[in-house]
């Protein structure tokens, strides 16, 4: 395959980190993308301890892995969010500390700084995450929401993350929005509105990911186009969504994943309707090289059997771009 092929750890966290890798090695994945939590990737270590980073290449190359990402999703949530006591649940001690919630934004914005230069001792140059938003509470306007509670939100955002992305810059590596419902950017327009805020930062671009788009329906291969340059890293995951009325829309009331009443639901590779040849056509044609990093979600299978079922699909589908165009036989220049 032209790109590599890797699984995101954040779903498999309760697992060791060498369990996984074996496991990944004989799925036939080409590396990992280690979720910074659970044993699979410490930024405090990766910062203190001599021999850390160097010991989790080694761990991997055992298996004939390699990593070219690290991921903070559950930190950077927490800088822009209304903080509450689901976040106690996710984040590290060191981060939640009282619970205050201004100190714990603090706090994760300084473990997010921390882990560019933990991915820059790493040797990665990629870090896709979350960002939290101030004002996702807002998104259905009534009461009337106002124009400038919106623009304050997207100046908090902008206010809390230039200091990261300056930190990210001068690591020398790009931090990746994973473009998601509860963030900043949720789809194209709120992705712009985010882009401008932060005044275009190189450091700052996106971890694209159709299966949070398709099913609010956005135009996800146009999302690839919109943002060519900014596209830093991509997460390969399906969704499934009903083409007929159900007795759950699209917010999801308050349903579990899994319910059958859903108008959406996440699918392993192959089996949602998310249509990855356009994906894979649209990548190339951006000149994308990067890898593909499998994030696993489904219901309804087994992660195991699931996790081989996505590498194998991504084998079958995937292609090297052209270097010619396929007439070229009949052009006279040529002859």
């Amino acid at each position: 395959m032209m790109r590599p092929v890797t699984l995101f750890t954040g779903q498999w966290a309760d697992l060791p980190l060498e369990t996984l890798a074996e496991k990944a090695a004989a799925w036939g994945y080409d590396g990992l993308e280690l979720a910074c939590w659970g044993d699979h990737f410490d930024v405090a270590r990766a910062l203190d301890e001599d021999g850390y980073c160097q010991g989790r290449r080694d761990l991997l190359a055992r298996h004939g892995l390699e990593v070219w990402a690290v991921s903070n999703h559950l930190v950077g949530q927490a800088v822009c969010d209304r903080i509450d006591e689901r976040h106690r649940a996710i984040l590290p001690e060191r981060v939640w500390g009282d619970g205050d919630p201004e100190g714990v934004r603090g706090r994760a914005a300084r473990e997010m700084s921390d882990t560019a230069r933990a991915a820059r001792a790493l040797g990665v140059d990629v870090v896709p995450g979350f960002t939290g938003s101030a004002i996702w509470h807002l998104l259905y306007a009534f009461p009337p929401v106002a124009d400038a509670a919106i623009e304050a939100g997207y100046r908090d955002f902008a206010d809390r993350w230039m200091p990261i992305l300056d930190a990210f810059h001068d690591s020398g590596v790009r931090f990746a929005l994973e473009v998601h419902p509860t963030e900043i950017a949720f789809d194209i327009a709120s992705a712009e509105r985010a882009l401008a805020a932060v005044g275009e930062h190189p450091a700052f671009g996106f971890n694209y990911d159709p299966s949070h788009l398709a099913y609010q329906g956005v135009d996800y291969v146009g999302f690839i186009r919109r943002f060519a340059d900014r596209i830093f890293h991509v997460h390969a995951k399906d969704v499934w969504w009903s083409e007929a009325p159900t007795d759950v829309g699209v917010f999801g009331g308050h349903t579990a994943f899994g319910d059958s009443r859903r108008h959406w639901d996440f699918r392993s590779l192959g089996r949602g309707r998310v249509d990855f040849d356009a994906i894979l056509r649209a990548l190339n044609g951006i000149g994308y090289a990067g890898p593909l990093s499998v994030e696993w979600e489904d219901p309804g299978m087994d992660r195991e059997h699931g996790a081989a079922e996505a590498r194998s699909f991504l084998e079958r589908l995937a292609f090297p771009p052209s270097a010619t165009a396929f007439d070229s036989a009949f052009d006279s220049d040529r002859r």
